[in-house]
Formats: C-alpha cells, structure tokens, sequence
C-alpha cells in the first residue's frame, strides 16, 4: 500500500485484490479470511479492509458465506469490442466455456432478421439459441440467425466449440461487423436461464456480422449478466 498516494487506502487494495482475481492468483472458492486477520496482516484499520472487500462484493467478485468467510468467486469476464466469439473470449480468459444448446431449427425471417441478413422477409433462415456458461455458471443467452444452407451446423458440434470457429472451418472469412450495446431488466423468464433475479439488470448486444465478399453471415442478439460480464471499449482522440 501506498500511504502516501492520494488514492485512499481501500480503493488501493481492492484494486489489487480485483488484480489478484483475475490473474488466477486467488482461485474461485479461496478463503480471504476474516477482516481482523486481513486488517492485521495487511497493517490496515478493519473499516478499510471492510471497505474494500465491500466493494469487491458488490461487484460480484467476492461473496460473504455465513459460518465460511469472504470467498472469491469467478471474475468478472472483461471482453474488448472487437470482431471475436464469446467463446473464445472466455477460453482465452480461463474461464471454462460451457454450451447448451436450446434451438436449433430453421425458421421464416422476421422483417428484422431479414434487414440485418439481407434476405426477403418470410424466407427461411437458420436459428440457433444457446446458453453460454463459465465454470458451469450462465453467462449469456445468445441469439443467431444464419442464411440458410451457409454451413452445417450439428448441435453437437455447436456444444463443444464457438460458433465463429465452425464458420471458419467452412472456410468463411469474418471481416468486419455493424454492433450496438445498450442494457435494460432481465424478464422473468431471462432471470431464470441467467441464474439472476427477474429485474437483475443485463446487457444486450446486437451484432450483424459480414464475410470479406460483404454478404452477411450473421445476425446476433445476445443478453449478458451484467454482475458477470462487461464490454471494454479503447477510445481514441480524432486528429
């Protein structure tokens, strides 16, 4: 710690314990033990230590377990905003990514899906629902609708792998795609597959994908748990 820094003693440690997190220096299910021991070990009085471990609570990252202690859980998934699967994002983290696929069917596109796709209204297109998990936990209910006859898609297949990835082994191109972000309450029933209250607050992402000839391949909308997940944007200044 660094008492002389005007950054107060509990932000400073909090930070480091996020660090430690999400680094894998402090497993999901360790024990950080009571607030006079840390108090002790670290030389911080117990309402900073009780601070900071507040603010790590509240952000998902810790959890307080009546007759267990303060125990970490599995970090909050950070992932850029750049043109690549949330499976891989997850894998690339450690996280374990898990599928469960919901749907997987063909169906008549909706005026939506038809702009996004760039295909008449009422013909038909793949649709795929899935659930994402990390650590055997939800992440994200996502959204897919495909051109018809693009690619094979086995359900068991999409079970073990990322939905980018058999894209690309079809031998498609992602190039470049269109995205929008914004966050509103989970419904009851998202709640339920998220594993969050109905109300929780969620991210939603609506992604429309394009291969390197400009067909669009894909049309995502997708919900995130927001106590789980956060998108990092890098932003530069126009010259």
């Amino acid at each position: 710690m660094d008492r002389s820094s005007p950054v107060p003693l509990y932000f400073q440690l909090s930070q480091q314990l996020e660090a430690a997190i999400e680094k894998g220096r402090l497993a999901p299910g360790s024990l950080l033990g009571n607030e006079i021991e840390l108090a002790g070990r670290l030389g911080l009085s117990r309402p900073t230590v009780r601070q900071a471990i507040q603010s790590l609570v509240d952000k998902g990252l810790l959890v307080r377990r009546r007759g267990v202690g303060t125990q970490v859980v599995h970090s909050q998934v950070k992932r850029p905003l750049e043109l690549s699967s949330l499976y891989d994002d997850l894998e690339a983290a450690g996280q374990r990514p898990a599928t469960r696929v919901l749907v997987n069917t063909t169906e008549s596109a909706t005026a939506e899906v038809a702009a996004a796709l760039g295909v008449p209204e009422g013909s038909e297109v793949v649709l795929v629902e899935r659930l994402r998990l990390a650590h055997g936990e939800p992440m994200a209910h996502l959204c897919n609708h495909l051109p018809a006859g693009l690619l094979d898609l086995d359900t068991a297949r999409l079970e073990s792998t990322g939905l980018y990835r058999l894209m690309r082994e079809a031998g498609i191109t992602l190039h470049s795609a269109r995205q929008a972000v914004g966050a509103r309450a989970a419904s009851a029933d998202e709640g339920e597959q998220l594993g969050e209250p109905e109300g929780a607050p969620v991210l939603t992402m609506q992604r429309t994908t394009f291969d390197d000839t400009g067909r669009a391949v894909e049309f995502g909308s997708h919900i995130y748990r927001a106590s789980r997940y956060a998108f990092e944007f890098q932003l530069l200044v126009r010259p």
